[in-house]
């Protein structure tokens, strides 16, 4: 069985629960945390993966990787991290997560959007760089990311999903010698 189908049957499952419970959007918020702490601290990933570490112990890790700051627990996701610890299958929460994040966006009409650029923005180019991109999408909400990526040279980079444009001057410069190299 698929690999990526697996964790998206459990999100799906997870999103219908926590839409009839009203707490999709605190557990949509709560998978996002998640994979921010995967990305953060990958050793969360080879601690679930690890076969000595018991399941127990792994549905507390991902317990405390999704905790809210306010302290408060949520019922619905707990009973999730039971129901996945029961089925042997907490080692899928990475992709469950992610499952769930797209689930939710794509529900909800909610656009990931990340932009690099070669050297910070002034406060009216991004402006009129998010008024760009919101026109592109049509509609919607922009979860909306800025950083500063020096190694691009100068320009910028805009990533919607999987969607990329990349009008950056090392994107520019690479092409120019795959030319050169082609001919």
């Amino acid at each position: 069985m698929n690999e990526g189908l697996i964790p998206r049957r459990y999100a799906k499952a997870l999103y219908l629960v926590a839409r009839e419970r009203g707490v999709a959007t605190d557990i949509y918020e709560k998978m996002k945390t998640l994979e921010r702490n995967f990305m953060e601290f990958p050793q969360l990933g080879d601690s679930l993966n690890n076969p000595y570490i018991s399941l127990a112990d792994k549905a507390l890790l991902i317990g405390s990787a999704v905790a809210s700051p306010d302290g408060k627990n949520d019922s619905t996701l707990s009973d999730f991290i039971k129901l996945l610890e029961k089925n042997r299958r907490i080692g899928m929460m990475r992709g469950i997560g992610a499952a769930y994040v797209d689930i939710y966006r794509e529900l909800h009409d909610i656009y990931s959007v990340r932009v690099e650029s070669a050297a910070p923005l002034s406060a009216s180019e991004e402006n009129r760089l998010k008024k760009m991109i919101q026109n592109h999408l049509g509609g919607g909400v922009m979860e909306y990311e800025m950083n500063v990526d020096p190694s691009l040279i100068g320009g910028f980079t805009v990533s919607v999903g999987n969607e990329k444009i990349d009008a950056s001057v090392s994107n520019e410069l690479k092409q120019l010698r795959l030319n050169l190299i082609s001919k």
